[in-house]
């Protein structure tokens, strides 16, 4: 942490209400998230925004493995014939892809791509080790990079290269790589909601937004506190597109010999943003504590005998936390008051501060104060683990069924599309209505409102006409302006 910040750098964050995009910059970087590097689109994730992406990381990645997938490493470049193998899959991201073209001052003979996602190279290897039915399901799972050449980037949600997981599976059978793909959308919800405190709605992407070679796209789109979407994880039925395209053939049970049937599916740090844009206030971050890079602060108020007194209770109540198994910080930092630390935190959206002084010291107690909702505890020092750990649990409740309370609320059905207009030109969020399934007319609709159709609810069955066209509906979409 820097040493020689002024007042200003904790207490200037523009208002919420004032400039979503710059408040949005201001606590990123004041919070030390990340910050811009010379390399034009991409960031630098500092240490505490790499904490939260390291607790975030290892939750989502403790989901994947307990459904059976694997992790592996595959190479980030890509060969340029293997690229194209994939023809709709190539066209899809060719604006978006860095090329390698020299080996220090040599030529390449072929051009190398840097993964832009990778369904070639990985099917290009399961073409060698899928041979029988019995080498299948293949789950697999890589934690890694990509880049993607971006024209417009921005902290998290958008930047040219960015961290992910993508899982890519091989099988037998269409029914099983169907189960696979809402296996994984349902780990992706439950994740985001859980651990995130992000509550999201699922649904299968048009023809328009599905990936690129994929039969079918399913994602997770939650809704940021400016009203907007945030396409927060995809999971792709990819169909037998890319088995035909790589040759991934097995001999079945009755010796015949088949296409596989492949899924892929992956969630990158734009999680980071969305945590920013879902709980953060006008003050900073708010963090749940699942995955705070520190559940518990530790302030200790330099009064009366500090030194012999104050700060010993305060070491001693870490090492209390720390056992207990919490993620503790104490800051001791001489220079700066117990004021500056309070708002340094509560910008960093620590969910828990605990301050220790000399009549606490005394009392033989601390007070422990929520950053979600400010209240305050007085708690016994022996008692302070078990307090905290209750306490812990209730933000990581109480943030969800905000955020939850929030998306329900800013959930709009609509009839017919001058209500829509009216809303999306206002306070936005999701609108809910009956859809006709014509593309022309959702290109028609982007033009004009700039919503997209963030998903299709499979589940739900339209009970009137479509509120664009009129015409028999075939699906329940929603919609928004999205990141």
């Amino acid at each position: 942490m820097a040493k020689n910040r002024n007042d200003d750098f904790v207490t200037e964050i523009t208002p919420k209400s004032e400039d979503f995009s710059r408040w949005y910059t201001d606590v990123v970087r004041k919070a030390e998230l990340a910050d811009y590097s010379p390399v034009k689109g991409c960031m630098v994730i500092r240490p505490y925004g790499y904490a939260l992406w390291e607790n975030a990381r290892d939750l989502l990645d403790a989901r994947i493995k307990a459904t059976g997938h694997m992790n592996a490493y595959f190479p980030l470049f890509i060969p340029e014939s293997l690229l194209k193998k994939e023809a709709e899959h190539v066209e899809g991201f060719a604006p978006e892809v860095a090329w390698v073209t020299h080996g220090g001052s040599n030529e390449l003979e072929e051009r190398l791509a840097v993964r832009p996602t990778s369904e070639a190279i990985i099917c290009s290897m399961y073409s060698k080790w899928v041979q029988s039915w019995r080498d299948l399901p293949l789950l697999i799972n890589q934690w890694g990079n990509v880049v993607r050449w971006e024209k417009v980037t921005r902290f998290f949600l958008r930047t040219t290269e960015f961290l992910w997981q993508e899982g890519h599976t091989a099988h037998a059978t269409a029914e099983e790589a169907q189960e696979e793909t809402l296996k994984m959308l349902g780990v992706y919800k439950d994740f985001l909601e859980e651990d995130l405190g992000i509550p999201v709605i699922t649904g299968i992407k048009t023809e328009k937004e599905k990936f690129a070679g994929a039969d079918r796209t399913y994602a997770v789109e939650a809704l940021m506190s400016d009203g907007r979407a945030l396409q927060a994880g995809t999971s792709h039925n990819l169909g037998q597109n890319f088995a035909k395209a790589f040759d991934i053939q097995f001999e079945d049970k009755n010796q015949e010999i088949q296409y596989a049937w492949s899924t892929s599916w992956g969630m990158t740090t734009r999680t980071i943003g969305a945590l920013v844009m879902t709980h953060g206030d006008d003050n900073g971050l708010r963090l749940p504590p699942r995955v705070a890079p520190y559940h518990v602060v530790i302030v200790p108020i330099k009064a009366g005998n500090y030194e012999e007194e104050v700060l010993p209770a305060a070491r001693e109540l870490e090492e209390l936390l720390r056992t207990a198994g919490l993620r503790v910080y104490l800051d001791d930092r001489e220079e700066y008051t117990p004021g500056w630390k309070y708002n340094e935190w509560e910008m960093r959206g620590v969910p828990l501060r605990a301050e220790i002084g000399p009549r606490d010291v005394k009392n033989k107690q601390t007070v422990l104060v929520r950053r979600d909702t400010r209240d305050k505890t007085f708690v016994p020092i022996d008692h302070v683990p078990g307090a905290a750990a209750t306490l812990l649990d209730d933000i990581q409740t109480s943030m969800l069924s905000t955020a939850r309370d929030f998306m329900e609320t800013n959930t709009h059905p609509v009839k017919d599309f001058d209500k829509f207009r009216e809303i999306m030109s206002g306070p936005r969020g999701f609108l809910k209505a009956n859809w006709c399934g014509d593309r022309d007319l959702e290109v028609e609709i982007q033009q004009e409102t700039s919503a997209t159709i963030r998903c299709l609810l499979p589940d739900e069955e339209p009970t009137g006409p479509c509120f664009y066209s009129g015409k028999p509906a075939k699906h329940v979409a929603i919609f928004a302006k999205a990141y």
